[in-house]
């Protein structure tokens, strides 16, 4: 990278911490109240394709941020900010585009059991003996997974924002907290899909 790119980036949006503070906020919760109430709702409508290509999507999109992150990570720590900028920014546009297909998903396709092998959604205690300690894995990331999913969309936007207005002492201070979180629920995601998806009954 040039010399240029030694230097911070220019904010590109004006500095208002509290109409900031207050748009990702609400943001971040109307985000969360309408993916826990869609999570539990499920459109009987035929779409032409299996609804759990979503699911799919969803993997390959949280492996490719969890690249981005990463790839992030040692672009700033060489002094690469613009750099990072970008690739930030594009691990934040492919989450957006996670979040529809995760809602997609869930609407298309409801709830799937892990160790159902027969795919009737109800899960015996046959199943439950054939899938075996393997649950009790599935459950535990799925448990630490689900609650950082929740609460980590303020702390990305936060994150942006402190970017992008030009706060990057804060900026730098909140990402080593979002970071690590953003990298764990990206890559749980994908060992989720990969756990689950056998039952799908693609």
């Amino acid at each position: 990278m040039g010399k240029q790119n030694r230097h911070l980036p220019e904010p590109v949006l004006k500095r208002n911490d509290k109409k900031a503070a207050l748009l990702i906020w609400i943001v971040s919760i109307v985000v969360f109240i309408a993916v826990a109430f869609l999570a539990n709702v499920k459109f009987n409508i035929r779409i032409g394709f299996n609804p759990h290509i979503f699911a799919l999507a969803n993997a390959i999109i949280n492996s490719i941020v969890a690249v981005l992150l990463i790839a992030a990570f040692i672009a700033i720590r060489n002094n690469h900010p613009y750099l990072h900028k970008k690739i930030m920014i594009t691990a934040i546009i492919l989450s957006v585009i996670f979040l529809v297909s995760y809602i997609c998903h869930h609407l298309l396709s409801g709830e799937t059991r892990y160790g159902d092998f027969n795919h009737d959604g109800i899960l015996s205690t046959d199943e439950k003996l054939r899938a075996g300690a393997s649950r009790y894995v599935y459950y535990f990331i799925l448990a630490t997974h689900i609650p950082l999913a929740g609460i980590i969309l303020p702390f990305i936007l936060f994150t942006a924002y402190r970017a992008l207005s030009g706060n990057y002492a804060r900026h730098k201070k909140l990402a080593r907290i979002t970071w690590p979180l953003w990298l764990y629920v990206a890559i749980t995601g994908v060992i989720i899909y990969v756990m689950i998806s056998p039952y799908y009954g693609w």
